[in-house]
């Protein structure tokens, strides 16, 4: 570093309830919004901002008549502000479950399939190990968990294969299989076996839009060249049981959700034969070193996957 680098002089100047201030501003779109979510006058939220944009000697926010959005710089702030408030809360919390007896804390995004499917079994076996540490387990789609761990708001997740890991590193966790879900006496309940091409002159029940599994559905019925006649989209596996029992049309699931739940529903698993329907679910981490509490988790989750 050069004699005479401001950049003392501005690292002394982001502290973190100013940035917090930053970060809300530009995801309410306006300072109003921002003082609301900070319970403090928008006149103070104001004086903070044009502190911090002269501090910084740049413009971060376009003013317009709306509200703001950042510029090519607040953007480059907003990035780095996620991560540092991230980061900051994780220490929070990990020093909170010290002072509570627990050795560590650690923060999962998982996608509803390893959810429902795996994360119950492998973390209370975990825990069961370690109880000293404890585990903050939020749901996403796979998308969203890439990000949220891209962005330093979790120490790791768990997400569809074929997911873009991005700048995460990615290692195969479990495998599972996809399964069509048909009321009983439904004319496809019979089959051993079925492609999905042979369920497209049927009704179907999906998955919330942002789901990898309605994604891959909705890409093979356009490759086929055929509509996905799709009555309703629903946020879980168990709606998506209820509404083939109910016989608004067919549903895709992995095969051991059915398992826990089909059977009680008295809906049936027909296996899919097309070959995407065996999927493997990924464990990503951003690079670099991680806590003793994340790296004993991860290596927990590796081996219980076979890995």
């Amino acid at each position: 570093m050069s004699e005479g680098s401001p950049t003392p002089f501005i690292l002394n100047r982001l502290d973190l309830k100013t940035l917090r201030l930053f970060a809300a501003i530009c995801e309410e779109g306006t300072l109003n919004g921002a003082a609301r979510r900070a319970a403090i006058a928008p006149s103070a939220v104001s004086k903070r901002l044009a502190e911090l944009e002269r501090a910084l000697c740049c413009e971060l926010l376009i003013r317009e008549p709306r509200g703001m959005r950042p510029t090519p710089a607040g953007e480059t702030l907003l990035h780095h502000t996620r991560r540092m408030l991230g980061s900051a809360e994780q220490i929070a919390l990990e020093l909170a479950e010290h002072a509570s007896g627990l050795r560590g804390f650690v923060r999962v995004l998982a996608n509803l399939s390893a959810i429902v499917q795996f994360l119950p079994e492998d973390l209370q076996a975990f825990l069961a190990a370690q109880a000293r540490i404890g585990i903050d387990l939020e749901e996403r789609p796979s998308g969203g968990v890439v990000a949220g761990v891209e962005e330093g708001a979790a120490d790791l997740g768990i997400c569809a294969g074929s997911t873009d890991p991005r700048s995460l590193v990615a290692h195969p966790y479990r495998s599972d299989r996809l399964v069509l879900v048909v009321p009983a006496g439904h004319p496809l309940a019979g089959r051993d076996a079925v492609a999905f091409a042979d369920t497209l002159d049927h009704d179907h029940v999906g998955m919330h839009r942002e789901s990898s599994i309605y994604g891959t559905l909705r890409d093979e019925a356009r490759r086929l060249g055929r509509p996905l006649r799709l009555r309703v989209h629903v946020p879980s596996f168990d709606a998506i049981c209820r509404m083939a029992q109910a016989g608004m049309g067919l549903g895709v699931v992995p095969e051991r959700v059915h398992a826990l739940l089909g059977p009680q529903m008295n809906v049936v698993a027909v296996p899919l034969t097309d070959p995407w329907a065996r999927r493997t679910l990924s464990l990503v981490v951003r690079p670099g070193t991680q806590s003793p509490a994340a790296a004993v988790l991860f290596d927990h989750l590796r081996r219980a996957g076979g890995d």
